[in-house]
């Protein structure tokens, strides 16, 4: 559970899709052993679902930026910052 929170916090910088993928491997283990137990299932449960989020807002933060770098890679020498924000926002608008 703890791992699943800590990626889905975490899953902006990418680092929470690789937690993610344990916590997800954790909380199913978790899952099996609580049939077993009776123990500790809402827990597991709550692992697996944060890890599932996190997994998923990784892989869509990750899209987000290939389609920005794509869409503004013509801006990446930019003279001053003022020139990039302005050469962004014609890449994004279309202007």
């Amino acid at each position: 559970m703890v791992l699943g929170i800590i990626s889905l916090m975490t899953s902006i910088v990418f680092v929470g899709g690789l937690l993610g993928g344990i916590g997800l491997i954790l909380g199913i283990v978790g899952l099996k052993t609580t049939k077993r137990t009776g123990i500790g299932r809402g827990k597991a449960i709550t692992g697996v679902v944060t890890s599932s989020i996190a997994i998923v807002v990784s892989i869509l933060v990750a899209l987000f930026m290939v389609w920005y770098a794509n869409k503004t890679q013509e801006c990446y020498q930019p003279e001053s910052i003022q020139q990039y924000k302005q050469c962004v926002h014609q890449q994004l608008t279309g202007d």
